[in-house]
């Protein structure tokens, strides 16, 4: 079958010609569609073309291949036990590229790909120590050692669970 295509213009004037169909996974594309049409190509000034092209992987993928619902609170840090193989693969890249995914799937409004996205995060925070959180993830500690104290003594019910 084929279907009507659209094109999508990223941050850089990148354009891209998509099949409506896989297009529309983005609610805010959609919405754009039923407002002005396809004749036009949509702007996204907020997605560099190298992140649309994986959203739209990520789309295509799942056009004909729903992806399940992620429960929450995340149980696990293992990811593979709540998502498919294809989707645990699509989300193990840098984390530069996972968080700009992770931003353009709130933008393009893509809830599957933004909780997907958060998943990972969340694996990659799971069960870890404040220390090990602000290694993982580049942070510095503006904290003096007295405030950090002052913090660790207010929360220390969260850690005696």
């Amino acid at each position: 079958m084929i279907f009507p295509k659209v094109k999508l213009v990223s941050s850089e004037g990148e354009e891209f010609s998509v099949d409506v169909q896989i297009a529309t996974a983005s609610t805010l594309i959609r919405n754009m569609i039923e407002d002005v049409g396809i004749d036009d190509p949509i702007p996204l000034p907020n997605v560099r073309g190298d992140v649309l092209r994986k959203v739209l992987d990520y789309c295509e993928h799942h056009v004909d291949n729903p992806s399940k619902e992620i429960p929450k609170p995340l149980r696990t840090n293992t990811l593979s036990t709540v998502v498919s193989e294809w989707d645990e693969e699509f989300v193990n890249i840098q984390q530069e590229m996972l968080f700009e995914i992770m931003l353009a799937a709130n933008y393009m409004d893509i809830k599957p790909l933004l909780d997907l996205t958060c998943a990972k995060v969340a694996t990659m925070i799971k069960g870890k120590k404040a220390e090990e959180i602000r290694q993982i993830f580049n942070i510095e500690n503006d904290f003096t050692p007295e405030e950090e104290a002052a913090v660790r003594e207010e929360n220390k019910w969260c850690e005696d669970t």
